[in-house]
């Protein structure tokens, strides 16, 4: 009998179809990565290291794993977030524009959600509506 798997190899990055006369590859499981575009996979396929990344460009390695995620709660703040994610978009020969593009959206995304309720008393992000205040 011939088995056939279909196995994720984090190291490679990529899916690889294995078969085998015997059961061995059985109980083996597909990782999931969460990943932004595939930017991981990408910068793997082309050999390039997060060390690699961090050590040209000196930003940390926790930054550059957030852009690869697509966490960007955790990045610095401000311009700093976009000035990681077009130098890590160029480490990677990937096209910064898309990136920050992507980033501009989720960013919009959980503002608009936040923004769009209000905190249960009628007050919008913090913020009371001025005909509250002015009685009009």
């Amino acid at each position: 009998m011939l088995y056939c798997y279909l196995i994720y190899d984090q190291y490679d990055s990529g899916l690889a179809l294995v078969l085998s006369k015997d059961n061995a590859g059985r109980g083996r499981e597909m990782k999931e990565e969460k990943s932004v575009l595939g930017l991981s996979t990408i910068r793997r396929n082309r050999g390039i290291s997060l060390e690699q990344i961090a050590e040209s460009t000196k930003i940390g390695i926790r930054s550059l794993e957030a852009i690869e995620q697509g966490d960007f709660r955790k990045l610095p703040g401000g311009i700093y977030n976009t000035s990681y994610i077009r130098q890590y978009a160029r480490a990677i020969d990937y096209d910064e524009c898309a990136l920050i593009a992507y980033y501009t959206r989720e960013m919009a995304r959980s503002e608009g959600a936040t923004r769009s309720g209000t905190n249960g008393n009628g007050v919008y992000g913090g913020f009371r509506p001025a005909s509250t205040i002015l009685g009009s």
